[in-house]
């Protein structure tokens, strides 16, 4: 067995061989390292523009978890419901790791604060639309900082929300 890091969030996978994403934050395969040898992406100074990206961020990730954690408690349908689940947990993982840059506590989530709508497919729309803006947004906030190590964690983002737009299709 092997211990590799992911670079995005800095949670510890275990395992014969690397994941092929981040089974916490959903990053890709390549930014798993061999625990001996990992660094988190992290920059100790922010431009003004990069630091008001990484707010936004964590508003956009903090407003996606407590919907997709709103729509798991409502939808009936079991695969649903997981699929939900699953995404509002590595939301809450990218907030976390946004509030890394920040060096801010994470705020509290509020299910109640984003509510569901009724129907299944109507959710579903809602979060490719909601993933396909968070795609928009970091492709942006990408292009905008001027920190390497920030730009790098912009691309991951937008590349696991496009996942999740796959997901969601």
């Amino acid at each position: 067995m092997k211990a590799y890091r992911c670079r995005i969030c800095g949670e510890v996978y275990i395992g014969i061989q690397k994941s092929k994403s981040c089974p916490f934050c959903g990053a890709h395969e390549s930014y798993f390292v061999p625990a001996k040898e990992w660094k988190l992406l992290y920059c100790e100074t922010l431009s003004g523009i990069t630091e008001e990206n990484l707010k936004k961020a964590l508003d956009l990730e903090i407003n996606n978890t407590n919907f997709y954690k709103a729509v798991s408690q409502k939808s009936s349908d079991v695969y649903t419901s997981s699929i939900f689940k699953g995404l509002s947990k590595v939301e809450r993982e990218h907030a976390s790791a946004i509030c890394k840059h920040l060096k801010s506590q994470k705020p509290d989530s509020d299910a109640g604060s984003d509510k569901a709508n009724d129907s299944d497919r109507d959710n579903i729309e809602e979060a490719n639309k909601r993933e396909r803006n968070a795609v928009k947004f970091y492709g942006k906030a990408m292009k905008q900082a001027g920190e390497k190590e920030i730009k790098e964690f912009f691309n991951a983002l937008m590349q696991i929300e496009t996942d999740h737009i796959r997901l969601t299709d």
